[in-house]
């Protein structure tokens, strides 16, 4: 029998690597811009042509390569940053695992210019689809010209599923942002073909304000704590300027950006009581530890950073950011009579299990094999007051205080419950509460309204019933370069959905229309999170087979989650009971459009379990 295990070609392993590191133009230029900080330049430029599809350039001033090195930059697996495994807790580098470089040239045509200092000439390489055709002295400039063209020309299904310039253009301007914030030490340009930004060496604050063009500076608290286990420095905002959408939140590791939703959760648990629940603060903090206590070698992108000492760090942060707000007089007075003792949520992974709900998504409590499904909320009213007929007319506002007697819950038996209504109260202004056959429901108001409201909004937009309606004064907007972008991708399907935006000037619009179904929801809110949802890695829109339904989708959930009401809002037993009565007339009114759970269910045995001793 013949041996089948084979080792792969080179070739093929780079391109399989590739998939892992060069998801998207933005992502060479990631790669890039890191190799040419790693390097030592002091000034980088960013060249791109038809959003990095025909073109990308980075050009830099670094040290430059020999002949050799320029040759074994494009070997899998070979690195100048480290030489051993011991090395992995050392680093001072962006770039360390040598692949970056060979899995950009498997994917694309490589040109490369580059020239050390002491070196008369310089050298030229060509590599197509990890083949070198050409490799020869040239004349140049010190430093390195790497020119990336036809990327993905010999993978077509990545290509293929590539988003629009817009949208592509809009990634790379979220990535731009990163690596200027990241490397502030560096003069950093981008020349988009339409666009030329030019960022001048500055300082971390300056940096912010260069990029983002508004009045942070006006906004941002100094943060600033130095330990012998961490040192944190940077900017948060003021509790009064936290944003609803698309907020700034940065968090960098010794000089490189990272995610970290434990040192999110850190951040934003200052912010309790100071901020309303549905904004977020901006922030921009800058870590540095020993590099033996931190391991970014856990993805390929890098930036999936794990600290050693996380939960003594967590306290350190905690302490620093509120020192900041602090100083703005914006912290509130500790209660010290309280019994509360505070616990510091466990890291991402070590959460304890939450208890299983009872959910399922067809599960309809007041669905009955003698009453008809299509009897919805227009019945409600009726059934109520039928009810109270029979209870011999109990107040229908107030609920029964202690749970019913054999005669009251006779009341919910086979033969009566296709006349009689459940009976609904609202506990802590946000649940309702109302019998089941299951036991007893509880439903998240908030939760069941958006529901209600994006089935509804869903079907009016596929059956083409939205109606736009000209506002009276129109509200005046500001986009971003990558807001821009992404208004020039779907502006022709927010007019198809009720949005009409006129331009004004360089970087404002106006709305001036908007959908009629749209109630006590804050258009110009919904439009900036809608342009902001389109650039996001995970968008909703280009060419990935959903197209305009996945933009449909998501601009009816914004609407949904902007129309309903929310918790605090106190309800009267009218109101409760057609909610409820509209929800289970959904095909799945057990979790909203985005998975979480509208209610969950109290069966009997549960309930016991709490008095038993």
């Amino acid at each position: 029998m013949y041996n089948i295990i084979r080792l792969l070609p080179d070739s093929v392993a780079n391109q399989i690597a590739a998939g892992e590191v060069i998801q998207y133009p933005a992502s060479a230029i990631k790669e890039l811009v890191e190799n040419a900080a790693d390097a030592g330049a002091s000034d980088i430029r960013i060249v791109i042509k038809d959003a990095g599809k025909t073109m990308i350039q980075v050009i830099d001033n670094g040290v430059g390569m020999s002949e050799t090195d320029a040759r074994m930059a494009f070997e899998r697996h070979a690195t100048s940053k480290i030489r051993s495994a011991d090395d992995l807790f050392k680093l001072s580098t962006m770039g360390f695992r040598g692949e970056a470089l060979p899995s950009i040239c498997a994917i694309s045509e490589v040109d490369v210019r580059t020239r050390r200092e002491e070196d008369a000439m310089g050298t030229h390489l060509i590599i197509s689809g990890s083949n070198v055709e050409c490799q020869e002295p040239c004349v140049c400039e010190k430093g390195t010209v790497i020119t990336v063209r036809k990327l993905f020309f010999n993978v077509p299904a990545r290509r293929k599923f590539l988003k629009s310039d817009n949208v592509e253009l809009a990634r790379i301007m979220r990535e731009f942002e990163r690596l200027a914030l990241v490397n502030n030490h560096i003069r950093l340009s981008i020349d988009t073909g339409s666009k030329n930004i030019d960022l001048r060496k500055a300082g971390l604050k300056q940096r912010i304000v260069d990029i983002w063009k508004s009045n942070l500076d006006t906004q941002l608290l100094p943060v600033e704590v130095d330990t012998s286990l961490v040192k944190i420095e940077g900017f948060v905002s003021r509790p009064e300027f936290a944003r609803r959408r698309n907020p700034l939140q940065f968090l960098i590791a010794n000089g490189r950006n990272m995610r970290h939703p434990y040192f999110h959760k850190a951040i934003l648990s200052c912010y309790e009581s100071l901020i309303a629940s549905d904004t977020q603060p901006c922030y921009f903090l800058k870590f540095t530890v020993d590099p033996a206590n931190v391991d970014v070698n856990r993805s390929p992108t890098k930036d999936d950073v794990k600290f050693e000492y996380e939960q003594q760090i967590w306290p350190i942060l905690v302490a620093a950011v509120k020192a900041a707000l602090g100083k703005f007089s914006a912290v509130p007075s500790i209660d010290f009579t309280s019994d509360a003792i505070p616990v510091h949520p466990l890291p991402e992974g070590e959460l304890p299990k939450a208890p299983e709900l009872n959910i399922s998504a067809n599960y309809n409590p007041f669905k009955f094999e003698s009453h008809s499904s299509s009897r919805g909320a227009s019945n409600w009213e009726q059934l109520y007051e039928e009810f109270n007929s029979n209870k011999g007319g109990t107040s229908s506002s107030v609920a029964p205080a202690v749970a019913p007697t054999e005669d009251e819950a006779d009341l919910f038996s086979d033969e009566k419950k296709e006349t009689v209504a459940p009976i609904c109260l609202q506990y802590a202004g946000k649940y309702i509460v109302t019998p089941s056959r299951e036991g007893l429901l509880l439903i998240d108001q908030h939760r069941a309204h958006v529901k209600v409201l994006y089935e509804d909004y869903i079907r009016r937009m596929s059956n083409m019933e939205v109606i736009s309606q000209r506002v009276m004064f129109p509200e005046s907007i500001s986009l971003d370069e990558t807001q821009r972008h992404s208004l020039m991708e779907i502006e022709d399907d927010l007019k198809r959905m009720g949005f009409e935006l006129e331009y004004e000037s360089e970087n404002n619009w106006s709305v001036v229309a908007v959908p009629a179904m749209l109630k006590n929801a804050d258009s110009k809110d919904i439009v900036l999170r809608i342009l902001d949802s389109v650039s996001e890695d995970s968008g909703n829109y280009g060419n990935d087979g959903r197209g305009e339904s996945g933009i449909l989708e998501n601009a009816a959930l914004l609407m949904a989650r902007s129309s309903a009401i929310t918790g605090g809002v106190r309800l009267s037993v009218a109101e409760m009971e057609h909610l409820v009565g509209e929800l289970f007339t959904l095909p799945d009114p057990a979790t909203t459009p985005n998975g979480n759970p509208v209610f969950c269910i109290l069966d009997e045995s549960r309930i016991d379990r709490l008095f038993n001793s």
